[in-house]
């Protein structure tokens, strides 16, 4: 380069480079535009970039510089500088360190700390300014409302908190404000839209906004995304809102809105492509005008709410929708057959669009057409009272990859088409989940299943399935597949624990004969023998009742007798005792006809309330199915070797006990008298799965039912760590889909409960209510988190777990949290481990958050558990992506 200070643009963008920037570029002295973008370079950026007068534009963005940020103040015409996408540390640069004339500052996407300065705002001619998913922490200054000509603020992903900056509306040129994703609190101003008539984009999701949605915003004529995801907005949703013309996303999901008055104008919105107002509290029949929504309308996400009526008529107009959930509602009639024909609807993994209408009341038939789906990857269509066979077309659409049928009426086989689905991956949730389980299926398992070398996870469990399970793939992996409760599988891998198969049948007339000759007579004489006896002990027990009909739970199950229990219990030895409650003892025990070990649950008849407490577990788990509740296999209702009323309920054994034993025991070595490790993952799963199980039970279509009695020793786990929640017996129930406009049903009725972890209204004598489950998950939540009792003896005078949390919200929250969660770990570098620490605090942070949000004094301030459900599932999915 013979003369290098005649160079004025040096264009090296996305060229792979890697080593380092050379400190020799500040030689080029007429250097205007430096372009080293999207490559590897990395170390730090030399501080001789600093003096190079004429330069005005300069990229380092995406490469993977670190250091802090030098000094650009002497880089006087300096107008655009970007440096996101690296690994900076340090302080967000002041006006001293910046020219008076800048432009555009985009620092996104590194590891800066500190707070907002507010001399950044003397840079009166900054109109773009990145600063998103850094470490970011502080209120937004005052200062920000001197930036007159600043038109794109972005600072989601990082620490903010306060309350939204009032000096911002005073900023008229503004485009785009991207705050989510932060700690930003309190109400919105009222007239926000009408100060900022230029604004476009407008993004608060994830944070902890209240109050109203201001109907100003409906004077941003240019408004064409909206989200307010993931706040604590109450109220209607303006119906002004549907006046934006070029409205084209709104996301609204997870908060308290509602009233449904919004969907009649945003049938003037002709570039509509996505809404989601899912996880909020809208109630009542989708307006007919719903049919007329943008032609370009892609996404529809209308799941967890309290939308009832026939499947919405008006989707059949949506042409390009490629997105439809309608989940966890009150929907009821039959799914219409034309749904095959919506001509587009599609999903990609990358945008995880999915059509989902499970958990509704939808009946009759699965509607053929589906294979019209060309492209469809995720259905789910459980928790419904949908009968007849499973369409095999279901399993012909070779995009399919996730189906989801369990807990319907389903009968008849399995379709053979399962085992040639090529490109079926899952037949459960992202989380694990019976898919096709607690249905009336029968037959044989097509061998061909076992074919399927992507199948994750199979769960068939609870059907009426019957012969040989094949060995070959899944079936191999008793991680990955679940049988029980069909009590005609036979053989299989032996890690299954099955009956081995019949090898011979009877092959004549004459040895049927044989086998009535010699076996069933003479067990019909046994039996009346036995019937006869029973009677004289029955007439004896004048206050003994008839055995309890099994049918009396809604599905069908094995009977089994006092004998067979005492024997499965080895005469219910103190051996095989695995807990004892106030009305129960339940015993390990192994039952021939499921294979497995079983729970036994015996009733302590002669305390009082036991009989109550038999009959009402015996009603809430009639109806219930979840893959977050324990599992019952059977009960028996019957007389013992004395003469005495005997009941028992009969459980899938749940091998990790509960998780009052998970949190207290100590590890299994003489030598060490630690804690059992759990890590924060394992901690956020189980809680999840807590969550998904109270969801159910308040929100599922047979009716409302508040356990009341929630608390860690109600809540076991299985081999897998998957968490059931168990013991219904002072459960309360409310048959109604139709909730209340206050937001909860209510049962008057006294209220038992374990000290600690029972809402105070009831203290008080106040109604039974969903809301009280949600203040015991909100204690077992802080329970799981901190590794402290609610009856610890620091929780006196006044303090609880609640209001100590409170007080150390959210600067202290490592000093509160259980110290194993961020412990030092071996083996990992210095900067790995200050990352994952911030990323594991920002996760806690959010999590302690919503405990807070369940244990609010006043029931109706309290989140219902959809939403709390819905937000821990969000917490997990970005605590697993980031790490």
């Amino acid at each position: 380069m013979k003369a290098p200070h005649r160079v004025i643009s040096l264009n090296l963008g996305d060229q792979g480079l890697v080593g380092t920037v050379s400190p020799s570029l500040g030689n080029l002295t007429f250097l205007r535009y430096l372009f080293l973008q999207e490559n590897l370079l990395a170390g730090q950026i030399p501080l001789s970039l600093g003096h190079l007068h004429h330069l005005k534009y300069l990229y380092l963005s995406n490469n993977t510089l670190q250091g802090e940020i030098p000094d650009f103040a002497n880089c006087s015409n300096l107008k655009m500088l970007g440096l996101g996408g690296n690994h900076l540390v340090g302080q967000v640069p002041t006006d001293a360190n910046l020219p008076p004339s800048l432009y555009g500052l985009d620092i996104s996407n590194n590891n800066l700390t500190g707070t907002i300065p507010s001399s950044l705002f003397n840079i009166t001619t900054l109109a773009e300014l990145f600063i998103q998913h850094n470490q970011i922490n502080g209120e937004i200054p005052r200062e920000i409302g001197k930036s007159r000509f600043l038109q794109e603020f972005s600072a989601s992903g990082n620490k903010l908190s306060g309350r939204f900056q009032q000096t911002i509306l005073n900023i008229s040129s503004l485009a785009i404000i991207d705050l989510g994703t932060n700690y930003l609190h309190g109400e919105l101003p009222s007239n926000l839209g009408s100060s900022l008539p230029n604004l476009q984009m407008f993004g608060l999701g994830n944070n902890l906004f209240g109050g109203h949605i201001p109907s100003s915003l409906a004077n941003a004529s240019k408004l064409f995304l909206v989200d307010l995801a993931r706040n604590n907005f109450t109220g209607v949703v303006p119906s002004s809102i549907g006046k934006l013309k070029e409205l084209s996303w709104v996301n609204l999901e997870i908060n308290q809105l509602q009233g449904l008055e919004f969907m009649n104008n945003l049938k003037n919105g002709t570039n509509l492509q996505k809404l989601s107002v899912a996880s909020n509290q809208l109630e009542g029949e989708i307006p007919n005008s719903f049919g007329n929504f943008s032609v370009k309308l892609q996404v529809l996400y209308l799941g967890s709410n309290r939308l009832s009526g026939r499947f919405p008529p008006g989707i059949a107009n949506l042409h390009y929708l490629s997105g439809l959930a309608l989940e966890s509602n009150c929907f009821t009639g039959p799914i219409p057959d034309w749904l095959g024909n919506l001509k587009t609807l599609q999903s990609q993994i990358s945008l995880l669009e999915e059509a989902l209408l499970d958990s509704n009341h939808f009946y009759a038939h699965i509607p053929r057409g589906l294979e019209s789906l060309k492209v469809l990857q995720v259905l789910n269509i459980s928790n419904n009272n949908l009968h007849g066979n499973i369409p095999r077309e279901i399993f012909s659409i070779p995009t399919t990859r996730v189906v989801e049928l369990s807990s319907n009426r389903l009968d008849g086989p399995l379709p053979i088409e399962m085992g040639n689905a090529k490109q079926l991956q899952s037949l459960h949730k992202k989380l694990g989940s019976a898919q096709l389980s607690h249905n009336l299926l029968s037959g044989s398992i097509p061998k061909s299943i076992g074919g399927l070398q992507d199948l994750q996870q199979l769960d068939l469990s609870f059907n009426n399935l019957e012969g040989e399970v094949p060995e070959i793939g899944i079936f191999s992996n008793i991680t990955a597949v679940r049988i029980a409760g069909n009590t005609g599988l036979c053989g299989g891998a032996a890690m299954l624990q099955l009956p081995p198969c019949s090898s011979r049948r009877p092959s004549s007339t004459k040895h049927m004969v044989s086998v009535v000759l010699k076996v069933v007579i003479p067990f019909a004489c046994i039996v009346s023998l036995a019937m006869g006896i029973s009677a004289l002990l029955f007439w004896r027990k004048r206050n003994e009742r008839k055995s309890m009909s099994l049918t009396s739970f809604g599905r069908k199950f094995s009977k089994v007798s006092f004998n067979d229990l005492a024997s499965a219990t080895d005469g219910f030895s103190t051996y095989n005792l695995i807990g004892r409650g106030r009305y129960s003892s339940v015993y390990k025990g192994r039952l021939l006809q499921y294979g497995n070990v079983v729970a036994v649950k015996v009733f302590s008849l002669q305390t009082r309330g036991s009989q109550k407490s038999f009959i009402t577990e015996c009603h809430a788990l009639r109806n219930v199915r979840h893959r977050n509740l324990v599992p019952i296999l059977t009960a028996c209702s019957s007389i013992d070797s004395k003469g005495d009323v005997f009941k028992a309920l009969v459980y899938e054994f749940m091998s990790q006990g509960d998780l009052h034993m998970i949190l207290y025991s100590t590890q299994n070595d003489e030598n060490n008298s630690a804690l059992i490790q759990i890590a924060l993952a394992q901690r956020l799963s189980i809680v999840v799965d807590v969550a998904a199980a109270l969801e159910y039970l308040h929100h599922n279509n047979q009716g409302t039912i508040v356990h009341c009695d929630l608390k860690p020793g109600n809540i076991l786990l299985d081999d897998n760590m998957i968490a059931h929640v168990g013991d219904f017996g002072l459960a309360r129930f409310k048959v109604d889909c139709t909730v209340s406009s206050s937001g909860d049903s209510t049962i008057s009725s006294a209220i038992n409960g374990t000290i600690g972890y029972v809402a105070p209204e009831y203290a008080a004598g106040g109604e039974v209510s969903t809301y009280g489950d949600v203040y015991s998950c909100g204690i077992v939540l802080f329970e799981i988190f901190l590794r402290k009792r609610p009856t610890d003896d620091m929780f006196k005078d006044g303090l609880n777990i609640a209001t100590f949390v409170e007080m150390n919200f959210p600067d202290r929250i490592s000093q509160v949290v259980d110290p194993e969660l961020l412990e030092n770990q071996n083996g990992i570098s210095h900067e790995t481990l200050v990352d994952m620490k911030e990323k594991d605090l920002e996760c806690l942070h959010s999590v302690l958050n919503i405990g807070l949000c369940c244990t609010k004094p006043s029931p109706y301030e309290r989140m219902d558990m959809r939403e709390v459900a819905a937000r821990l599932r969000k917490i997990k999915a970005a605590h697993l992506s980031s790490n």
